[in-house]
């Protein structure tokens, strides 16, 4: 984090980030926690919706979120928008809350039990090999390579499943298995039309081409780190915990917005039937998707709340990433307070 050249900088407690700069061992039981986090939120809203829910009614007419997006992997024996098994998605949802316990479980053993720099333990244990300095671009750039890793693995199993298992085709009603399409031309072509998108296989193709790119991109950066001699041009200087932090938050803030217009206009990954009918795009001070049709109770639908949400996050995501980047170029933003001061002290003199 930046310093501002005073090496004993202190932190107030709200800056969570720099509890865990250089403690590798905090740093990985933050990450545990923040999963168990999540898969908690997944399996308690999941069950939430699931008790509210009317099998006498599309989803899309109920104003859910959690329940579509299970259908649309084919979970819950779905037709037309009804769920004929909600037992599968029972399970799924007990199983994100055991799971959320066992994170939380390894996140408070990290936390309470091991120590907080892993580098503290002996040189050749097990625990001394995941340790990391956030100065030291090679292993940086390994930890990136098994991060593209899982990313790839997660393309592979989502493209696998709709093969065998099988997803929600809104064209029949009914799940289908979908083979993947992979043309090259056509992944090419739809980083332009990517919101008219109307092929499933399309899709399954491009999350094959994903999963090899991501792959390709795990084995340059685990087996090549870094070629010759780490300059300036390659960011010498610049790499460190805040430009880490600071390009995923660009990251973040890049899929967010695409997931917010995604789901506010394409019906073959978020159908009506699952999500209500798309949605108009808006502008009061902000942007804002609006329903074009409100549910029979007057709310709004589940497509609604899931691209306004992905928006004002990826908004939010987009400011700490020039928060941090900026910083980590070296701005000194207590210059900005300082400019403030002069033409506010030039104006009295003035007067």
């Amino acid at each position: 984090m930046q310093t501002y050249g005073n090496p004993n900088v202190t932190y107030a407690w709200y800056a969570g980030n720099t509890g865990v700069t250089n403690r590798s061992g905090r740093f990985i039981a933050s990450h545990i926690g923040h999963t168990g986090l999540i898969c908690f939120g997944a399996g308690a809203n999941t069950l939430f919706e699931l008790a509210r829910y009317n099998p006498g009614l599309p989803m899309g007419e109920q104003g859910m979120v959690m329940l579509p997006h299970l259908a649309t992997y084919g979970l819950g024996g779905c037709e037309n928008g009804v769920l004929t098994d909600p037992y599968q998605i029972t399970v799924v949802a007990v199983f994100h809350l055991i799971f959320s316990a066992v994170y939380a479980g390894g996140a408070m053993l990290h936390s309470f039990r091991y120590k907080e720099k892993l580098e503290d333990y002996p040189a050749g244990s097990r625990p001394n090999k995941f340790a990391f300095d956030w100065t030291d671009p090679n292993r940086l750039t390994s930890i990136l390579g098994h991060h593209l890793c899982f990313l790839a693995l997660g393309n592979v199993q989502f493209v696998e499943w709709a093969k065998y298992n099988g997803i929600y085709d809104p064209a029949i009603g009914a799940v289908r298995t979908v083979d993947y399409n992979l043309d090259l031309g056509a992944i090419w072509n739809h980083q332009i039309d990517w919101l008219s998108i109307s092929s499933l296989e399309d899709i399954m193709g491009g999350h094959a081409f994903l999963a090899f790119f991501m792959a390709a991109g795990a084995a340059f950066h685990i087996f090549t780190s870094n070629f010759g001699e780490y300059t300036e041009f390659k960011g010498k200087g610049l790499l460190g915990a805040e430009w880490v932090l600071s390009t995923s938050l660009a990251g973040a803030a890049y899929t967010a917005f695409v997931a917010a217009f995604w789901v506010s206009t394409n019906t073959t990954i978020y159908p009506t039937e699952l999500y209500g009918q798309t949605l108009d795009l808006k502008l009061q001070i902000a942007p804002y998707f609006l329903d074009t049709k409100l549910l029979a109770d007057g709310t709004n639908t589940g497509r609604a709340w899931l691209a306004n949400f992905h928006y004002y996050v990826g908004f939010f995501y987009l400011q700490g990433h020039l928060w941090h980047g900026l910083r980590a170029m070296g701005f000194d933003f207590r210059r900005i307070g300082k400019l403030f001061d002069t033409l506010e002290t030039n104006q009295i003199s003035a007067g």
